[in-house]
């Protein structure tokens, strides 16, 4: 019991839903949260559809005081707070008067406070240096996130930021499960945000990775696995969830989400075909193998897989790559879903996200659906059947579900969740 970790809170800021209800309905009922922003279009845009989470003014004071909203403008830092706090209350915590040295955070970011950045810039170039205020610092620098939620929450153990691009978010959580295994701390708060808007999606949009091809219909934009895929839709947002040691859940009496089993964390090195932009296919390979190796289980056990699936041409070689991963018959290939049909690709955020769906999947017993792909890519129906992507929501009891990310720099993480059975 002294090994074992679990996950006792779940937080989301999604496109397609905020806070854990909302979410859980959208992405049964396979629906998109992509939108037409004009303001992409005036800019001059290819692709001017994304994902943004809605947040009213109202929902932001139930999380943040006035002082602190003043001038605030961080849309990562928000989403991450209000994911972070959600997966706290979430797990039946309290905020701490007094550090809680056993509790800590590793909350990943890509970017921080880019518009806050664009503001403190045009104020110094307009010589007003002390017009700046308090807080472009804490906004801006790349452990924002994990420090607004440290002081909110009374954190005392290690409050960190990682970064390591579309990998960030399963990255955080197996950086948090490791230092609960060690011994190092009781609970750890992980997850991942990015921020939004032009200044964060405008450099994949001149890379030519964006879709352009769907700005009069975005909710079909976002086209993970179909033959018709024409590059990523950029979306954002925060996924949070609550890692703890069995000993400490069971003697709290706290609801048990899953068992987080293990994972694996690597790098292509930018060697044998990876790219700061292209996997390494054999990185890829091994991360998957050991992480399944580390969690102690054999690939047959696992019951469905949520994928990395951007919707360019890489999904082909991703499915590639978990075939030869998981060295199972086609018949054996379990059933793969991409969440990013739904929301777009949340960048540093996406792991997190896309942890909190498939560990929703394993709690209340189903797989979501893949939409937006009723035109399966053919090289993909040539490695595994057609029937291991459901296009419609699959209510099934599973077991242990294989969640991994992929990302700019040629970094991978995958890690193993499983649903909780106390033996």
């Amino acid at each position: 019991m002294k090994d074992r970790v679990v996950i006792t809170g779940l937080g989301v800021v999604s496109p397609n839903g905020v806070g854990l209800a909302a979410f859980l309905e959208a992405i049964k009922a396979g629906r998109s949260g992509i939108k037409f922003y004009p303001e992409l279009k005036e800019l001059g845009f290819s692709c001017c559809i994304g994902g943004m989470p809605e947040i009213s003014e109202a929902l932001k004071r139930d999380y943040f005081t006035e002082l602190q909203l003043k001038d605030f403008k961080s849309s990562g830092i928000l989403y991450g707070c209000i994911a972070g706090l959600d997966a706290w209350k979430d797990a039946g915590l309290a905020i701490n008067e007094r550090p809680d040295y056993e509790s800590g955070t590793i909350f990943g970011a890509g970017t921080s406070g880019v518009e806050k950045f664009r503001e403190a810039i045009y104020k110094l170039d307009d010589k007003q240096v002390r017009r700046l205020g308090s807080t472009v610092v804490a906004q801006t620098m790349a452990s924002g996130v994990s420090a607004y939620l440290g002081g909110m929450i009374g954190l005392g153990n290690q409050v960190s930021t990682n970064s390591s691009a579309c990998s960030t978010g399963t990255e955080a959580i197996l950086m948090g499960y490791d230092r609960i295994k060690a011994g190092h701390a009781q609970r750890m708060l992980v997850g991942s945000c990015s921020d939004d808007g032009a200044y964060v999606w405008g450099g994949f949009d001149a890379m030519r990775v964006l879709t352009y091809k769907h700005n009069n219909d975005p909710e079909k934009g976002s086209r993970p696995m179909s033959a018709t895929a024409a590059g990523f839709v950029p979306g954002s947002g925060a996924g949070a969830l609550v890692l703890e040691s069995l000993e400490s859940a069971l003697a709290r009496k706290a609801t048990i989400y899953a068992e987080v089993l293990g994972g694996e964390v690597n790098s292509g090195g930018q060697r044998n075909g990876g790219t700061m932009t292209a996997p390494n296919s054999d990185a890829v390979q091994r991360c998957i193998k050991k992480a399944i190796a580390n969690a102690g289980i054999k690939a047959i056990a696992i019951d469905a897989i949520n994928g990395h699936l951007t919707a360019t041409i890489k999904d082909v070689t991703e499915i590639e790559n978990w075939k030869i991963g998981l060295n199972l018959m086609a018949d054996e290939f379990p059933p793969i879903n991409s969440l990013k049909s739904m929301v777009g690709h949340c960048l540093s955020a996406a792991g997190s996200i896309e942890s909190v769906a498939a560990v929703l999947q394993l709690k209340e017993g189903f797989i979501f659906p893949n939409i937006n792909c009723a035109d399966l890519n053919e090289d993909i129906t040539a490695l595994i059947p057609a029937d291991r992507i459901p296009q419609q929501l699959v209510e099934k009891d599973i077991n242990i579900v294989a969640k991994a990310s992929f990302g700019f720099g040629d970094v991978n993480a995958c890690v193993i969740f499983k649903k909780y059975k106390n033996k």
